[in-house]
């Protein structure tokens, strides 16, 4: 650092490097503390926007329990507002239960491949997937249904897929492929469920 001989010539210094940089100064700390406090109010925005769609989303099951496949257009507003947050996939996996229970298998499905199309949790997706295929089996669309299976990837839900194929196969009159798969799911890790499915298909 270069030498100064007198308090005087290190003032002067001073001055005249600020007046070469104290524009950029000022303005980096005006950028800084703005960053700094934008940040700040982004974090508390999107806190508070999380609050808020939690509490809609709590109104929103609420009445789903009360109203059931009733409450769809006010569920379908709520997803339609939340389009982006999983609490929207939650609700719709929530309106495709009651819609099954009211019969409405086309709307079901309609909002299970929303949620496959843009959840971005795998196990919500897998989820809707699975449902679609078995409501494709009921309504007796088997190939489709199997189709659909084929999109399951997560290999954590093999077991799953296995016994669903089961199902179909068993709707199907399909015995010997009703109990293969149900095998197969047994070794992939399903429960005492898939055992009595098994153990009903003794020969």
């Amino acid at each position: 650092m270069e030498a100064y001989e007198t308090e005087e010539q290190q003032v002067e210094a001073i001055k005249s490097w600020w007046k070469e940089n104290g524009k950029a100064v000022v303005v980096g700390g005006v950028v800084g503390i703005g960053a700094i406090l934008g940040w700040k109010y982004y974090q508390s925005a999107q806190i508070e926007a999380k609050d808020t769609a939690s509490m809609s989303y709590e109104k929103t099951l609420t009445a789903l329990q009360a109203s059931g496949a009733e409450a769809a257009e006010s569920t379908q507003t709520f997803i339609n507002a939340n389009a982006k947050s999983e609490y929207a996939t939650l609700a719709a996996l929530q309106l495709a239960k009651v819609q099954v229970e009211a019969g409405q298998l086309d709307n079901a499905i309609t909002q299970l491949n929303w949620i496959a199309s843009n959840s971005k949790d795998e196990s919500l997706i897998a989820t809707a997937q699975i449902r679609i295929a078995r409501i494709q089996a009921q309504q007796e669309e088997f190939d489709a249904a199997l189709t659909t299976l084929e999109t399951v990837k997560p290999a954590s839900w093999a077991a799953r897929v296995a016994e669903v194929k089961g199902d179909i196969a068993l709707r199907q009159g399909d015995i010997a492929t009703a109990r293969s798969a149900y095998t197969e799911a047994l070794q992939a890790g399903m429960n005492q469920a898939v055992q009595m499915k098994l153990d009903d298909l003794a020969e």
